[in-house]
């Protein structure tokens, strides 16, 4: 499995000349997930080399202008493109009211198929090969976090441990097989860890949007690979992200600690640091594996 990250905006509040609105796409399982979608986002993915047309799926974080005023555009762009794909869009409880106002109101029905969900704890969605889960992290207004799960499965069936423990082939032999415990005739119990190989965990990343420091968010990013953390002010400002539901580079650097993810990325970056490597700087103090994010940087993750 190989999973393809592009920042694609890495501001907080403000774009800048080098930094435009928060936006992440996940690209895998042949398809893309846009993480956030803030103004600006359609011309930064024309940038990257994404079709408008490509299968996508949409996770919003929360509905603030600089994480969902894109989305409008990028609609609207889509229908001009006669997009044939379903686009499916998942946020906080408000979400289908703002993209319907939005955009609704300012153009004609779209000719491809729109679905918006609005998500609660816990698993969004899943597919064979892609789980999204989601906590409610600590920020101003309801900001949903999410890991994404590319190619996890459990071990592979072993045939031989099976005949072992005496279980038959045949409907018990598939029940293991899709994770479900058994009972034998003669009342011993499998469970499917008795006849499965080692499971593999996958590639994920956890992408936060906007949040203080937040022990849900530790236990959500735990053992990911990438942690795509925001970072909008230094240890000078400590108390206004505090204040303003926001994290330093020191807070992001401590989650990463805490959750042993192998790769931190400072993302959300306020426009009053033209520079960031202070924000850099002070992160790699707690956590060595860091950097800043870079509109239009990519990583390649493989498993």
């Amino acid at each position: 499995m190989q999973v393809r990250v592009v920042i694609l905006g890495s501001s907080g509040g403000l774009p800048t000349p080098d930094r435009g609105l928060p936006a992440v796409i996940l690209e895998g399982d042949g398809g893309i997930i846009l993480m956030d979608c803030g103004e600006g986002t359609q011309r930064q993915m024309m940038k990257a080399g994404y079709s408008l047309c490509k299968r996508m799926k949409i996770l919003i974080t929360h509905l603030h202008g600089d994480h969902v005023f894109g989305l409008p555009g990028l609609i609207q762009s889509m229908n001009l493109l006669n997009r044939v794909h379903p686009l499916e869009i998942y946020g906080p409880r408000g979400l289908k009211d703002f993209i319907y106002e939005t955009t609704i109101s300012t153009m004609s029905e779209p000719n491809f198929d729109l679905s918006i969900f609005e998500v609660e704890e816990g698993e969004v969605f899943s597919s064979k090969n892609v789980v999204v889960r989601g906590v409610w992290s600590d920020h101003s207004r309801a900001n949903m976090s999410y890991r994404v799960t590319f190619g996890a499965s459990q071990g592979k069936f072993l045939p031989e441990r099976a005949k072992e423990l005496g279980i038959p082939e045949g409907p018990f032999w598939g029940a293991l097989k899709s994770g479900r415990k058994v009972v034998l005739p003669n009342g011993k119990v499998i469970e499917p860890k008795d006849v499965l190989g080692e499971p593999s965990p996958g590639i994920s990343i956890v992408y936060t949007g906007d949040t203080r420091y937040c022990e849900k968010v530790v236990e959500l990013a735990r053992g990911a690979d990438l942690l795509i953390h925001e970072s909008t002010f230094g240890s000078e400002l400590a108390e206004r992200a505090q204040e303003e539901g926001h994290s330093t580079a020191e807070d992001a650097a401590r989650v990463a600690v805490s959750a042993g993810v192998k790769r931190l990325i400072l993302t959300h970056i306020s426009s009053r640091y033209p520079d960031a490597k202070v924000l850099e700087d002070e992160a790699k103090r707690i956590f060595q594996n860091v950097e800043v994010a870079r509109d239009l940087s990519t990583y390649e993750l493989k498993s």
